[in-house]
């Protein structure tokens, strides 16, 4: 005798359609449209469960139970075969099991006898979403069975999506910088900075400037009467720059600095570098400099000082950039970002698409408008990108922003992780 029978069965099957007309409020809230009708939307399907606490699957005299063992080893199937109720020894069985997943990947599996039970020959890789055909023959009965088994996957309307931000990206390859974070300060560099003082004591007969006066190298700045010749002589700038102090006046005896110049464009960026990070930092490599809000500037390591801070163990790096626009003063605080490696990588996707999901890091493909997670084995990661070592295929589709949003309706739906 030959039976089909035909099964549609699983805990998300009548969970799908929550964001067929749902909105999103605010940033971080899923909720479902006004006209939905409150309910518990976690909609648990009841299926026979064998000894085994598997998916008892029945017609006629052939039964099977449907297990995924994961203790200690990865995913394998485990199934147990019955007749008239009563356990069948597995070697007059043979069974076939094929998941069609989402999109176009189909795996299929053969078995072989293993103690009381059916092995299945190969891992069943996560995520366990699937819709599953079992084919069971067994003492000249036939028979197969059709039942879905999803989990962490939900349906979005296209237009829904598109409204609250969700964006996708194919997978594929990336630059993977490695980079260290510092703190510092801007500063003027040695010979930024000049002290204008008379060469021999006397007199101040004329002074040419004022405090946030420009001057040019070599423009006269002040003439000084000598109090043992009583000859006047000049003083001109020796560099160019600003006068950021004027400490006498006419008629004093110039005793102190006369002037203080400062080159705004001869400044640079002092960090402070950790023994950990003084290991990665190379004179020449690139440093991106930011202030404390949007400015930010780029540059390059020009010395690394050959001695460290007793106190703390910091060592001072010094970075030099342009100041063409004079938007950088002395004294501002600034953070720096090195980049100390740089590797292209086959595979990666955005960092700020990873979310969690039982002990998983994650991120969602899309087929059609149908989510699904994906669990990744990771490697390298910055800020921007993540190394995906395995979990998710080249050119497939995922959420890169707003994938909380997904998380966030799969959590309410209750599509749990069940066999």
């Amino acid at each position: 005798m030959i039976t089909n029978s035909k099964i549609r069965m699983g805990v998300y099957a009548l969970a799908v359609a929550f964001f067929g007309g749902a909105m999103l409020a605010g940033c971080n809230e899923v909720v479902a449209p006004k006209d939905a009708k409150s309910q518990d939307r976690k909609i648990e399907v009841e299926y026979e469960r064998g000894p085994h606490k598997g998916r008892m699957l029945r017609v006629g005299d052939l039964a099977v139970e449907i297990t995924i063992f994961e203790e200690g080893v990865e995913p394998e199937f485990h199934v147990y075969p019955y007749w008239q109720n009563k356990p069948l020894d597995p070697t007059e069985v043979k069974l076939q099991v094929t998941l069609r997943r989402l999109g176009p990947r189909v795996d299929t599996f053969s078995f072989e006898a293993d103690g009381e039970f059916l092995r299945g020959k190969g891992v069943v890789k996560e995520p366990h979403s699937f819709e599953v055909t079992v084919a069971a023959e067994g003492r000249s009965v036939s028979n197969s069975w059709t039942y879905e088994s999803y989990e962490g996957r939900t349906t979005i309307a296209q237009a829904a999506a598109d409204a609250n931000g969700i964006q996708v990206e194919k997978v594929g390859p990336a630059r993977i910088d490695r980079v260290v974070d510092l703190a510092g300060r801007i500063e003027l560099q040695s010979q930024g900075r000049a002290e204008i003082r008379a060469w021999y004591s006397g007199r101040v007969i004329e002074l040419t400037k004022t405090i946030g006066q420009t001057v040019q190298k070599g423009e006269v700045l002040a003439r000084i009467e000598a109090s043992d010749t009583l000859r006047t002589y000049q003083i001109t700038a020796p560099i160019s720059g600003m006068i950021v102090e004027r400490n006498v006046n006419v008629g004093d005896v110039a005793t102190q600095a006369i002037y203080v110049i400062n080159d705004p464009d001869s400044l640079q960026a002092t960090f402070f570098a950790s023994p950990r990070d003084l290991e990665a930092l190379r004179v020449g490599q690139p440093v991106e400099i930011r202030g404390l809000g949007e400015q930010k500037t780029t540059g390059k390591i020009k010395l690394i000082m050959p001695r460290a801070d007793p106190s703390n163990q910091a060592t001072i790096v010094y970075a030099e950039f342009q100041n063409a626009n004079r938007s950088w003063l002395a004294g501002m605080a600034v953070e720096g970002q090195v980049t100390v490696t740089s590797d292209n990588v086959p595979l990666a996707v955005r960092t700020q698409a990873l979310q969690p999901f039982r002990d998983f890091r994650v991120v969602y493909a899309r087929v059609g408008e149908t989510y699904e997670v994906r669990m990744l084995k990771l490697g390298r990661q910055t800020a921007e990108w993540s190394e995906v070592l395995g979990g998710i295929d080249p050119g497939e589709t995922y959420v890169s922003k707003n994938a909380f949003l997904i998380r966030a309706d799969i959590e309410k739906s209750g599509a749990a992780h069940d066999h």
